[in-house]
């Protein structure tokens, strides 16, 4: 095992592997940029190093640096975490090259699958089922005479990265140039090149993945699918564990697939196989992330495993503890992305102060987060703040608990999605389990504030009331008050005047 591992990542998902790292009894090395000093991975780790500007390319993009940091503080692998360099080649390779361990792929299987049209070749190679759609598009008249053959409509997508970016839906002969140029022109910006492919695009369908993890003694185990349709723009938004849609015939099915694939290209480390789902029961591959997964912890929920902590030991040179007869799956859990946005208004990001916070707990509820009170939220790096978790003895007990867990969570000073979230949770189609990636599109109403805009103006004043007495000394009885409770008051109070000023009922959201 490893004696210190430097994180190239920030936010929640480096304190998540601090914490893993502190199970293991390894030490943690935190890199940051200067918006970052007072982050809670820099706080945690046992050790941080400055690593340049706000812009991620200055810092938490920067090889040379990271790489510096890491041999300045002697550690002997680099966790590059998920975003920023997770699916670098580039970087893992200059991991190696500075005699440092990168837990993850090797940099050959990144570059294999990172490419899209490469990984779709090799996936058929394995006998998977892989979605209709062609080879890199070279140019827009190949492009017309392949959109044809595969028929329309089709998805214009870029060949690195992922995200939604440079991909277009096109439906009409006519829209192809405009949306080949715009595609080829925000790829090159996101990604460095703008090689694109076509694919056929396949609606009503779910977005399933399957979770895989592989050693170097040739074990290969999948543990349990997820359930991903719930999104916006291609961006997922709530993830759950397992899916409805999968039969326990399907499920093995699906195992067997990414395992025998996996096996068959050599593949080490987590990685994740994603799968679009038809109405008929047809699934095809879609891509293979390389990475540890934003949405791992309800796969973790569900079997019991900490899937970081085993990635460490893979890369560590350790075998896997567990075969596939020792993965059971055990209740349900449902993970949502609470991102500082306003789902309101085009969920446009939302910057500034996080004045204050009360966050979740109880029975089944997880909060993996970095949030804190005078956390800047920057316009720097992604929006996404949080991720809350429940789990439950069955579907409807997640749900039950993470409606309460969203009600529970309060964020005051910038906007953020938890309305959305309620909404979709109390939504009839999503209850029944009737998921389809245009689940968005077809049922959220962005006119409805989930009946907390008076609650909201509760906490807005309680952020207020804290804020002007910040510097006066604590008298009384309040003084020996939790913080929640006397946040608790100072909403109530502030309600009360928001009552008297609207000349109407108020009435807390339940």
């Amino acid at each position: 095992m490893f004696q210190k591992i430097l994180i190239a990542n920030r936010g929640e998902i480096a304190f998540r592997i601090i914490r893993a790292c502190r199970e293991l009894g390894v030490a943690t090395v935190a890199v940051y940029s200067e918006v970052d000093r007072n982050a809670l991975h820099v706080r945690h780790a046992d050790e941080a190093y400055d690593i340049g500007g706000a812009p991620a390319t200055e810092s938490y993009l920067n090889i040379p640096r990271i790489i510096e940091a890491a041999q300045k503080s002697g550690a002997q692998a680099i966790h590059p975490g998920y975003g920023f360099l997770a699916e670098n080649a580039e970087f893992a390779q200059a991991c190696i090259d500075a005699g440092l361990t990168f837990i993850g792929p090797s940099p050959q299987a990144i570059r294999a699958f990172g490419d899209k049209v490469s990984a779709r070749r090799l996936m058929r190679q394995a006998g998977v089922p892989v979605v209709p759609g062609s080879e890199e598009v070279t140019s827009n008249e190949g492009a017309a005479s392949l959109a044809t053959r595969i028929g329309y409509p089709i998805l214009v997508k870029a060949a690195a990265g992922g995200g939604g970016k440079g991909m277009r839906t096109v439906y009409r002969p006519e829209e192809l140039p405009t949306a080949l140029e715009s595609a080829r022109q925000e790829a090159a910006s996101a990604f460095g090149h703008g090689s694109l492919y076509l694919e056929k695009f396949l609606e009503p369908v779910r977005h399933i993945e399957v979770q895989i993890i592989a050693d170097y003694f040739g074990n290969v185990v999948a543990i349990g699918e997820r359930e991903c349709s719930i999104q916006r723009r291609h961006q997922k938004l709530i993830e759950e564990a397992p899916s409805l849609a999968i039969t326990g015939r399907m499920r093995s099915r699906l195992a067997k697939l990414s395992v025998e694939a996996v096996k068959t290209l050599g593949y080490t480390s987590l990685g994740t196989l994603e799968f679009l789902l038809d109405e008929s029961g047809n699934i095809n591959f879609l891509e293979m992330n390389t990475r540890l997964q934003v949405e791992h912890p309800v796969t973790e929920l569900i079997t019991g495993m900490d899937l970081v902590a085993d990635q460490i030991r893979v890369a560590a040179g350790e075998e896997l503890r567990y075969k596939q007869s020792d993965v059971h799956i055990n209740g349900w859990a449902i993970e949502c992305r609470i991102a500082a946005e306003d789902p309101f208004n085009n969920f446009l990001p939302s910057v500034g102060t996080v004045q204050l916070m009360s966050v979740p707990g109880g029975p089944g509820v997880r909060l993996d987060s970095a949030l804190y009170d005078g956390m800047e939220v920057s316009i720097y790096y992604d929006p996404m703040i949080a991720k809350l978790c429940t789990w439950g003895r069955d579907r409807n007990e997640a749900i039950v608990r993470m409606r309460r867990a969203l009600r529970e969570f309060k964020i005051v000073g910038v906007h953020t999605n938890i309305p959305f979230h309620l909404q979709v949770l109390e939504n009839p189609y999503f209850l029944a389990g009737r998921l389809d990636t245009a689940f968005v599109e077809k049922h959220f109403r962005p006119s409805s504030s989930n009946g907390l805009q008076e609650e909201r103006v509760a906490l807005l004043g309680a952020a207020v009331l804290v804020h002007l007495r910040g510097n006066r000394p604590a008298t009384g009885p309040a003084a020996n008050q939790p913080q929640a409770t006397r946040w608790r008051s100072q909403g109530r109070a502030a309600a009360v005047d928001a009552r008297a000023a609207r000349r109407g009922p108020w009435r807390k959201s339940t």
